[in-house]
């Protein structure tokens, strides 16, 4: 499960996968060509959070559980990882 953003830090997507990697390197396509994903339409390909689990379930269940906060207490869960909100991009590849 991850969290993206925009490089002005005002849009938070949040995703799963399995391969942040490949994963990254969509969203960052999309930004560029597609605008008609979430992601793509507002160029959020930032990572700025990242949890790992053993199992897709797992993931799965946390992303759905994050999603429903809101947008204060999802800060305070990136600010705990990652308090200056850099941008990991490049920690992944």
């Amino acid at each position: 499960f991850y969290i993206v953003t925009n490089k002005n830090k005002t849009t938070l997507y949040i995703g799963v996968t399995n391969n942040v990697q490949r994963r990254l390197s969509e969203h960052y396509f999309n930004s560029q060509n597609s605008k008609t994903s979430f992601a793509g339409k507002y160029n959020c390909f930032n990572l700025i959070y990242y949890e790992s689990f053993n199992t897709m379930e797992e993931a799965i269940k946390r992303e759905k559980e994050v999603k429903k906060w809101n947008r204060k207490k999802k800060e305070n869960l990136i600010i705990s990882f990652n308090p200056e909100w850099l941008f990991l991009n490049k920690d992944i590849f």
